[in-house]
């Protein structure tokens, strides 16, 4: 699996998680600077009546806004997007969210797949997707399509999340570009966003190890 060893600065960040997605996606957002530049939007796989739970918690925990998203509303720098329950959350190519409540994608609504294949056309290179734990196969052909759009692919070590089911399923399709544990996600995402051309820092031998 080829790594990147130099990256023009990426424009936005789209997260996907499911069992066990929650813990990993503190810890990243935790991690990340309050003048962090990218929008980050987010689809964690909720209960159907979580009502915003997810969101507050996250703005508890992270250093940068957290919202859930009205339909239609701008996409700002710097923010944290997370998908509320029973929405498909996209990426028009006007810089816009929609939210979505067409039918399932994977047993799920919100679905990972919807909102990396939308932010694929949106973003194209510029992108970074990132799949974390869960415990099923949400996400796989979302980075795929991120991958084939020219962005930047990162999948958390199976061996760290508390499902490894969804971020194996995604390294096998042969599009994971990075394997790393979440706090290291943190590190990669400034030096990728921030950094531009200076790149992540090279593998742990656990993380090659991974692949």
């Amino acid at each position: 699996m080829t790594r990147p060893r130099t990256q023009h600065a990426k424009r936005a960040v789209v997260i996907g998680g499911s069992a066990g997605g929650f813990q990993a996606l503190s810890v990243l957002l935790s991690l990340l600077p309050a003048d962090f530049p990218a929008p980050i939007l987010v689809v964690q796989h909720l209960h159907s009546s979580d009502g915003g739970a997810l969101a507050e918690h996250l703005g508890r925990l992270a250093k940068l806004k957290v919202v859930e998203p009205c339909d239609k509303e701008r996409i700002t720098p710097g923010r944290v997007y997370v998908a509320p329950a029973n929405y498909h959350m996209l990426v028009e190519r006007e810089g816009d969210i929609s939210l979505s409540t067409e039918e399932r994608v994977n047993w799920s609504r919100p679905s990972i797949d919807v909102l990396l294949q939308s932010a694929a056309r949106a973003w194209g290179e510029d992108l970074i997707a990132i799949i974390l734990s869960g415990a099923n196969s949400d996400g796989a052909q979302g980075l795929e399509a991120v991958k084939a759009a020219g962005g930047l692919t990162i999948a958390q070590n199976p061996a760290e999340a508390s499902y490894g089911i969804m971020p194996q399923a995604a390294i096998d399709t042969g599009s994971v570009e990075l394997v790393m544990g979440a706090a290291e996600m943190a590190r990669c995402l400034q030096d990728l966003v921030i950094g531009g051309q200076d790149g992540p820092a090279p593998p742990s031998p656990s993380e090659e190890a991974a692949l």
